[in-house]
């Protein structure tokens, strides 16, 4: 059974946004990882992960009605 998350994608990375980042559907138990997979993004450009505003990593399980924020590297000089 199919679950939701919203998806926050910050800087570089908003133009990977899915066109439903407010309700994404997810199967219970993917990883941030797999949802990064499921639209295109390149894991080495989550730099930042938060989960309900806790920070996390790829490897966090998600089971739906999460909010997931994902940053990514800061460049700078």
């Amino acid at each position: 059974m199919k679950s939701q998350i919203q998806i926050k994608l910050f800087a570089g990375l908003q133009a990977f946004c899915p066109s439903a980042a407010e309700h994404f559907e997810i199967d219970p138990g993917m990883t941030v990882r797999d949802v990064l997979t499921d639209i295109q993004v390149p894991a080495e450009k989550a730099r930042l992960i938060f989960v309900n505003g806790i920070k996390a990593d790829l490897d966090t399980r998600l089971k739906g009605g999460e909010r997931v924020g994902i940053f990514p590297p800061v460049g700078g000089g």
